[in-house]
């Protein structure tokens, strides 16, 4: 008896099993004998009568209505950005990506958490960057966030000459392509165990 924690995540490209374990049901694919996942869902089984296997597939989590909450971690794409704030649209709350975006706001004040008078915006975040931030409060239909954290800020940034970015420190990031550097507040990104 092969046991799975149904109430485990999968991501895409995740082993789950082999053919020799399971059947595969929908949301995998099979590879070298392995059973995968291809889409990002939780892990169910299906047992069978007759002592067949169990078919293993990857569900989309139900149609739960994920809200910001003051103190959850959103991942966010910056809309535009001006001296005194930046706005962003909140494309996911924690692990879970939403169906549809919420609207938040970066302000000059929240950007760091020391030296917040010298923070000019343009050289923190700029439109199309993907944030990391920290829900303070819900103030008139827009979220305000704080990228003060070292784990929080820009993840991902494209150059001007549209390549993806790589952090070279806290406050920049270098284009591969052309070794331009250029200003961001950078996410100090945690490895996941």
């Amino acid at each position: 008896m092969v046991s799975i924690d149904e109430n485990s995540i999968a991501i895409p490209g995740e082993r789950l099993g082999s053919l020799e374990q399971f059947t595969p049901g929908n949301g995998t694919y099979i590879r070298h004998g392995y059973l995968f996942s291809s889409l990002a869902g939780y892990k169910h089984v299906l047992q069978q009568q007759n002592g067949e296997k169990p078919v293993i597939c990857v569900i989309r989590e139900e149609e739960k209505h994920v809200v910001p909450e003051v103190g959850s971690v959103v991942t966010c794409k910056v809309i535009s950005t001006n001296p005194r704030f930046c706005k962003v649209a909140i494309l996911g709350v924690e692990s879970t990506s939403l169906k549809e975006t919420f609207k938040g706001t970066i302000r000059k004040e929240d950007v760091r958490a020391t030296e917040k008078d010298k923070v000019e915006m343009y050289k923190s975040f700029r439109p199309g960057d993907i944030v990391v931030g920290r829900v303070l409060t819900l103030h008139t239909q827009t979220y305000l966030l704080s990228t003060a954290e070292n784990e929080l800020g820009v993840v991902f940034a494209k150059s001007e000459a549209g390549a993806a970015m790589v952090p070279v420190s806290w406050c920049e990031m270098q284009c591969p392509k052309t070794k331009a550097k250029e200003y961001r507040k950078v996410a100090k990104v945690q490895a996941r165990e």
